[in-house]
């Protein structure tokens, strides 16, 4: 097949834990590639936002990055980008006439959606879409902090009616389509995230700790994504506060915008250490800054435990990063880490903003480092089986061969019907 990924603002190119880079630019680097492993061809639309930039970019052989012009050249936040879709779709339209047509556009985010729809209906090519993240889930927990247009559900709700498949990432998502946008239930396909095993598998201890200027004694909670607030980071620190007590015991953040930790470029780190000094533990916080693709195995791999506890989280693809080195996770059970965490299996589930649970189930990892051991090779496992790139792209083929199938099945039948044997039926 042929593919479109579009991705308006999350390019595969991006740097992980960059701005405005994360998990949608490592979803769509993945999904691309291991679609193309498949035997596939998959353009990657997303949006020039550097005047360097080539018109396109072979990102490995069957997949191409094609930067799209849709504004200004340069860095925009996505949630200022909607007023330059018009733009992006023309460009779109005018790439799709001018090509081998698309098997079927698989959209991701909504704004991509929104050109998405408009494709489908220029071009009468199906859509598949993931959103990432639901602006209806968003509002509910941000309120009146979420930066994005107010359009965006209305557009959301548009696009839920008009694919022919949409996407959710894990159940949590399939509940919230189908509750807050009154979603078809049999259009919906769960397909979750994957992680990539070549990249993020066990390595010893104690040289990446070497790697990281760790002491080998050390009992390293580490806490590693986008520091924005409602990634739940303060109720990491707060839950260190409480376990002064253990001593060595040392939080590892690594995120920010820069490779050093920079408060001007980052403003959250400013607000981490102010708690970390209330709490007294402004001596056990480490914070490491950015840190590239290639450098995260070894903190997954130096840390005791991996903590994420964000108020909501549409999939996030960093607890299974850790499991796959082995590591225990402790997660908030919300959304999608709800799923990829097996509770009590692979780590433990605490609730959102409680310090006090998420404290004890540090302490305990500490005082079990067997159980934590046996936490950590369960993940391992569950990653292998549930959650790799190469499952994600071929549960996503099957989803695109069922958009197709109609019209193929169309066109096998009409050609079935028509008797060769009468006169004129090969005209």
């Amino acid at each position: 097949m042929r593919v479109a990924l579009i991705s308006e603002h999350a390019s595969p190119l991006a740097v992980q834990g960059g701005v405005d880079a994360g998990g949608q630019n490592t979803y769509v680097a993945h999904v691309a590639r291991s679609l193309a492993q498949l035997g596939h061809h998959v353009d990657v639309l997303t949006r020039r936002d550097d005047p360097a930039l080539p018109a396109a970019v072979d990102l490995r052989p069957g997949v191409r990055v094609l930067h799209i012009p849709a504004g200004p050249p340069r860095f925009v936040p996505k949630e200022q980008l909607l007023p330059h879709m018009p733009a992006f779709t023309r460009a779109a339209r005018q790439l799709l006439a001018h090509s081998v047509p698309y098997d079927v556009v698989h959209a991701n985010f909504f704004m991509s959606g929104l050109v998405g729809l408009r494709l489908k209906a220029s071009f009468r090519v199906p859509l598949v879409m993931t959103f990432h993240a639901l602006g209806h889930v968003r509002r509910e927990h941000q309120g009146a902090s979420d930066g994005f247009p107010p359009e965006r559900i209305a557009i959301e709700e548009r696009i839920v009616r008009g694919a022919d498949r949409v996407v959710a990432e894990c159940p949590q998502d399939r509940l919230d389509l189908l509750r807050l946008y009154g979603a078809d239930d049999r259009r919906i396909v769960t397909v979750p995230c994957g992680v990539d095993l070549k990249e993020f598998a066990p390595v010893d201890r104690a040289l990446a700790r070497r790697r990281l200027g760790l002491a080998p004694d050390d009992f390293v909670v580490l806490q590693l994504g986008r520091l924005v607030p409602r990634k739940g980071v303060d109720n990491v620190v707060q839950a260190v506060a409480r376990l002064r007590h253990i001593p060595k015991l040392k939080l590892l953040i690594v995120g920010g915008d820069a490779a050093e930790p920079d408060e001007a470029l980052t403003p959250e780190i400013g607000r981490l250490r102010a708690l970390a000094r209330e709490g007294g533990v402004e001596d056990r916080v480490i914070f490491s800054g950015q840190r590239r693709r290639e450098q995260l195995p070894a903190c997954y791999c130096a840390a005791d435990v991996f903590v994420t506890t964000p108020w909501y989280e549409p999939f996030g693809i960093t607890p299974l990063e850790a499991m796959a080195c082995g590591v225990p996770v402790i997660g908030a059970a919300v959304g999608g880490v709800k799923f990829s965490v097996a509770d009590g299996v692979t780590g433990f589930h605490v609730p959102p903003r409680d310090p006090a649970a998420l404290a004890a189930r540090i302490e305990q990892l500490h005082a079990q480092p067997a159980l934590a051991r046996a936490l950590g090779r369960a993940g391992i496992r569950r990653v292998r089986t549930l959650f790799t790139w190469d499952r994600v792209a071929g549960e996503l083929a099957e989803v695109y061969q069922g958009v197709r199938r109609p019209r193929q099945a169309a066109a096998v039948q009409a050609a079935a019907d028509l008797d060769l044997s009468q006169p004129g039926a090969m005209a």
